[in-house]
């Protein structure tokens, strides 16, 4: 006997419906790229969406084309998640800091009709495009006045598109399962991998994302997204924002400590998306500003993903901006939220501040929709008794089952996707990453995180950035081997000075057997440690 209630879709033009009904005037400020900050709302991005679904309706293109954005975080920007996506088109974001080699492999694979761009990367779109084989309409992001001059087929101008449509438009109603968005992996070897999602997953993972042990936004929600739109749909937050009516505050281009403290008092910020190294330079730009007032901001929370976050982190923001740090867990294959830490359970509420810390420092509990499980190198299911460490499996609504043009599938017997990573599991249910699984270093049969000695050695004031990477050892297997940045309070550290610091932090068969001070580390398009270009610069050697 089935139910009987209505069987509407899962889209994701309902999410812009229900914002221009309910939210409409609730603001969207955005940096330009031009330059001034500009504001909008709810209602005028539901009424651009449609004209620039209309714009794309009358291009002609494929049914399900597939349209890149090559842009930052911008009202225009997140017109084009609801225009495209919400007419049945694929939207895929490409993350701009990509190679040139893989950002024309991406497009190429990813059959893109037509590719918007801001005018920031107008010099990088005239690289790409002799190589681009299926690209018909190139749309720079700007209105006349800033347009460029470049010689591209079928160039437009973003604003005299949209104003070249009328507002009605009405969003098509078809199957939930349809395509709707996707984003390539940043993977270090190989081609990029595509993750295409669908208009479900996408509304579900929304769902997931305003839950009170999500991110718990809602129309009382100031919200500063830093993570780039181009990174897993800038974690989902374009759509659980609209659905949540959020204020949706976006830094364009500029992700300086300047421009974020700037946007977190004038708009009165209570919650922010970004990874660690943004957080880092807004503490650094608050210690070259003592006179800034730090007290007088709206900030409530921040929450952290792409890397593990450090706890000098977390004592920063709570000691001089109010605010909680937590931390978030995710992948481009599981859209991304997979855990969340915005709350601890009631029994750790009640704890003293230093005996809650060692739960605010995991990565999170699961959240519904998602189930985990880890498993030992033979595939068996191991205890979670905040011990025993294996690999993360992951399996949900919203989780990748296979890649994009892949016929190869990616889960195991039981459905569950493999995501690369080490991790424990608490009796409650707390997530503590150990490692990804490349990263990990076997020591005499033993596993040593490099994570947490990362974390370590980051919370020694005079260390600006760590990586720890495994090397080959005569008798050990693996030692491990530190390299470190000094800020501008460690100009006199010396590695023994440091190894001094972590020795009363770690056990002390983890500490690493060398230290190497660097000017700067390497990076993935991601803003992730780009370990495997480490390992291969250290290879064979103590440093």
């Amino acid at each position: 006997m089935l139910g009987l209630m209505q069987n509407r879709p899962l889209l994701i033009s309902s999410l812009i419906e229900h914002a221009e009904t309910f939210h409409g005037g609730v603001e969207i400020v955005s940096r330009s790229v031009e330059g001034p900050v500009h504001r909008t709302d709810w209602r005028s991005v539901a009424r651009r969406s449609r004209q620039l679904a209309n714009a794309l309706a009358a291009l002609e293109l494929p049914e399900a084309a597939s349209v890149a954005t090559l842009a930052w975080n911008t009202w225009r920007h997140l017109e084009a998640y609801y225009g495209v996506s919400g007419s049945g088109k694929v939207l895929h974001t490409v993350n701009p800091r990509l190679s040139l080699e893989q950002l024309t492999y991406i497009i190429n694979h990813a059959e893109d009709q037509v590719l918007f761009f801001d005018i920031s990367f107008a010099d990088l779109v005239m690289q790409l495009a002799p190589a681009l084989t299926t690209v018909r309409h190139y749309v720079a992001m700007t209105d006349r006045a800033h347009m460029p001059q470049l010689d591209l087929p079928g160039l437009a101008c973003y604003e005299e598109l949209i104003q070249a449509q009328d507002d009605d438009y009405a969003w098509p109603s078809f199957d939930e399962n349809t395509a709707s968005s996707l984003c390539y992996t940043s993977g270090t070897t190989g081609n990029p991998k595509g993750v295409l999602y669908s208009h479900r997953s996408t509304v579900l993972h929304a769902m997931a994302t305003c839950a009170m042990d999500g991110m718990a936004l809602g129309a009382q929600t100031s919200l500063l997204l830093v993570v780039p739109m181009f990174h897993v749909n800038g974690w989902g937050a374009p759509y659980s924002s609209a659905m949540a009516g959020a204020k949706l505050v976006l830094p364009g281009p500029r992700m300086d400590g300047e421009n974020l403290y700037g946007l977190l008092g004038e708009e009165r910020v209570t919650f922010a998306l970004g990874v660690p190294t943004v957080w880092l330079m807004l503490l650094q730009y608050l210690d070259q500003h003592p006179e800034l007032d730090r007290k007088g901001l709206a900030l409530q929370g921040v929450a952290v993903g792409g890397s593990a976050l450090p706890r000098v982190v977390i004592d920063r923001f709570e000691r001089e901006l109010g605010a909680q740090a937590v931390q978030l867990w995710g992948m481009t294959e599981t859209s991304p939220l997979g855990v969340s830490n915005l709350h601890l359970l009631p029994a750790q509420e009640h704890l003293p501040p230093e005996q809650q810390m060692p739960y605010r420092l995991k990565q999170g509990r699961g959240l519904w929709g998602v189930q985990l499980k880890i498993v030992d190198d033979e595939g068996q299911a191991l205890p979670w008794d905040g011990q025993r460490a294996g690999h993360l499996m992951v399996r949900g609504p919203w989780i990748a089952a296979r890649y994009y043009k892949s016929e190869q599938g990616l889960l195991d017997d039981e459905g569950y996707f493999p995501t690369g990573d080490i991790a424990n599991v608490d009796p409650d249910g707390y997530v503590q990453l150990v490692d990804r699984a490349k990263d990990v270093i076997k020591s005499g049969g033993e596993w040593i995180s490099s994570i947490a000695l990362e974390n370590v050695a980051v919370s020694h004031p005079g260390v600006g950035e760590a990586a720890v990477i495994g090397v080959v050892h005569p008798k050990w297997q693996e030692r491990p081997l530190l390299l470190a940045v000094r800020n501008a309070n460690g100009a006199a550290l010396s590695a023994q000075e440091l190894l001094a610091y972590m020795e009363q932090r770690v056990p002390k068969w983890w500490l690493p057997d060398e230290v190497v001070f660097v000017e700067s580390l390497p990076h993935t398009a991601t803003g992730k440690l780009l370990k495997s270009r480490l390992r291969e610069q250290y290879k064979g050697s103590a440093g």
